[in-house]
């Protein structure tokens, strides 16, 4: 075999592998070394077996990781989001938005899609939203006598939103993979996030004129204060201080008031303010956060390292050029090349996380970007929408699987894939809006930051 075969046989390998549920960090690294004990093997300058430059290459690789400035944000942003989780803010914020849009089709989904939207931006981390929201808000829309799985499609679409919304996660990682500024990249998505959010809310409010039933609005004795003052206090007590809280972040980052990483430690640090002033600032709450954001960094760091090493064991073979001129060799148009990309990084979504996807497959595309006059910021915010497709699509969406986990007995979890799929089509609209108007992604970064 040549070194390119090796290295898409590699490829294969690390599939199936994954398929059969290995853990996917340590199959990283595991097959990088082995594959990569492979490609650099030298007999003549060998004196022991661990004489082999792959050796040198998984330590710089760690390092590279532990000291990147960028990724400094990640376990500041995780640590606001938990920290906001655990303080029951978003609990007042469901309860609020839910009186607020009582008048409105469908209110009780709008309001927990807009929590979703407002959690998002506190913390990237699709499985605590969902979790959360699904302990919270899915038994609320069931008791109302809400749609089984018309409410389960809003908590997982909704819960989804922080994949996309800044301050994301998965955007800092693209940006640490991509050489593009995160700061752009924050800017570039936030209008294209709250499209898609607007686009959800749309449905939900269609759907709920369309066939009441699914939604039935409730009876204004079951609410305790709908009065305008009592909704206005409700709002100055849960809503305008997570809202002032995020805007600072964002704000800050957008504006080059301060770096991510500084931003994200001020948004940590107003996180715990925020819980103190709701005196729900206890000794076991801010342990839980901590450990949890310890143990979520520590996975985000080592899968960076098992996949950059990986990466680079495979882009040594070959493989990436073997890729690169297959492509090419089809001689595609730039919209057929993104709907190539595209269709790649939807069928990946199935068995990969999208960390896998950012890191090992989304590099393959990055270097024909430029032979097709594509902006690899434009290219990262249509990822960011497809994987959103990665945690609803039936049978691997793992968004189904979070919600399940906290549902109640008699949901099933085809309940659930049947009210996920409406909002699938949501995001196919979004990304084809998206690409017929890419000033959508384009333009706030262009007009905060000037163009190339």
């Amino acid at each position: 075999m040549t070194d390119p075969q090796v290295a898409v046989f590699m490829l294969g390998i690390f599939i199936f592998t994954i398929l059969l549920g290995f853990p996917i960090c340590f199959t990283l690294m595991a097959m990088g070394v082995a594959f990569g004990y492979y490609a650099y093997y030298d007999a003549e300058r060998m004196k022991s077996i661990f004489d082999n430059q792959i050796f040198d290459l998984f330590v710089n690789q760690t390092y590279s990781v532990m000291a990147n400035d960028v990724l400094t944000a990640v376990p500041l942003f995780l640590f606001m989001g938990y920290i906001v989780e655990r303080a029951n803010v978003v609990d007042r914020l469901f309860t609020t938005l839910q009186i607020a849009m009582r008048r409105m089709p469908g209110s009780m989904a709008i309001a927990a899609l807009a929590t979703c939207a407002m959690f998002a931006t506190a913390t990237g981390i699709v499985g605590a939203v969902v979790t959360l929201m699904g302990l919270l808000a899915f038994p609320a829309m069931l008791k109302a006598r809400y749609d089984t799985s018309f409410s389960a499609g809003v908590i997982c679409a909704g819960g989804c939103l922080g994949i996309l919304i800044p301050p994301s996660i998965m955007l800092i990682v693209y940006s640490a993979t991509s050489n593009v500024s995160v700061v752009k990249l924050y800017a570039g998505a936030i209008i294209p996030g709250f499209m898609l959010a607007g686009l959800y809310i749309l449905y939900v409010i269609g759907r709920a004129t369309l066939n009441p039933s699914l939604a039935p609005k409730p009876k204004e004795e079951d609410i305790e204060d709908s009065s305008f003052l009592g909704v206005l206090w409700m709002m100055a007590t849960s809503f305008f201080p997570l809202a002032f809280l995020i805007l600072s972040v964002l704000g800050a980052i957008l504006f080059g008031l301060a770096t991510p990483s500084e931003a994200a430690a001020v948004g940590a640090l107003g996180g715990l303010l925020l819980a103190a002033g709701y005196r729900t600032l206890t000794w076991v709450r801010l342990r839980e956060s901590v450990y949890l954001t310890v143990r979520t960094s520590a996975m985000v760091c080592w899968l960076f390292v098992g996949s950059w090493l990986f990466a680079s064991v495979f882009s040594y073979l070959g493989g990436h050029d073997i890729i690169k001129d297959f492509v090419l060799s089809m001689n595609l148009s730039p919209l057929m090349f993104l709907i190539l990309a595209q269709l790649i990084i939807f069928l990946l979504g199935w068995p990969l996380e999208w960390s896998e996807i950012i890191i090992i497959f989304v590099p393959i595309f990055l270097p024909m970007l430029a032979i097709f006059n594509i902006d690899p910021l434009f290219f990262g915010i249509l990822v960011a929408l497809n994987l959103q497709t990665s945690f609803l699509t039936p049978p691997m969406a793992m968004a189904a699987y979070y919600l399940k986990g906290v549902a109640p007995p008699h949901v099933q979890l085809v309940d659930i894939f049947k009210g996920v799929l409406p909002f699938l089509s949501m995001v196919v609209l979004a990304m084809a809006i998206l690409y017929s108007f890419p000033e959508i992604a384009l333009w706030l970064p262009d007009y905060l930051y000037g163009k190339k």
